[in-house]
């Protein structure tokens, strides 16, 4: 694998090179790409020119096997030994290759798809949990406002009583010196 890209977001490209070459220096052969930025990461494979490196005797690294084997060129690798052998014939090994690659694809959608159902439970709970939280904010708000309406109706009422008690006892004081 050769490393492409950029600081902090590193693409690969998958080259067939001569062991006593340098990481990054000469190679024999671009065969795909790796990106594993992406979720699921993206592999761009040349399958034909994999497996024929494969078949060669090319001695991939740990990572480069692992994505090999991904994308079932060992596989194929695999049922082409058995083909060889004369175990099956080449449809066989062709019907074989594609019912694995049809239960894979199946098995990477269905985790894709319990991935994006988990992500939309996940929302929809905090959606619900903020909705909560909102609503209580609401009523401790809507209880304060309250609370001050009846405070100052209260007050109001309190000066309304003074002011009448004021003006009876005023009134009471400038007719009793008239009687007088």
């Amino acid at each position: 694998m050769q490393r492409g890209g950029h600081k902090g977001y590193a693409v690969y490209r998958i080259v067939i090179a001569d062991v006593r070459a340098p990481r990054d220096g000469k190679f024999i052969e671009k065969i795909g790409t790796f990106n594993p930025n992406t979720n699921p990461a993206t592999v761009d494979l040349n399958f034909d020119r994999a497996l024929y490196w494969v078949e060669t005797g090319a001695q991939p690294t740990d990572t480069v096997r692992t994505i090999l084997k991904g994308e079932g060129v060992y596989m194929m690798k695999h049922l082409r030994g058995g083909v060889k052998k004369g175990a099956f014939d080449e449809a066989a090994c062709q019907q074989k290759f594609d019912a694995w690659k049809t239960a894979k694809e199946q098995k990477l959608t269905a985790a894709k798809d319990a991935q994006s159902k988990s992500r939309q439970e996940a929302a929809a709970k905090a959606l619900d949990a903020e909705k909560k939280v909102n609503e209580a904010i609401a009523k401790k708000v809507a209880d304060k406002k309250a609370a001050e309406a009846a405070a100052k109706a209260e007050a109001e009422a309190a000066k309304a009583a003074e002011g009448e008690n004021a003006e009876a006892p005023a009134a009471e004081a400038t007719e009793a010196p008239a009687e007088a």
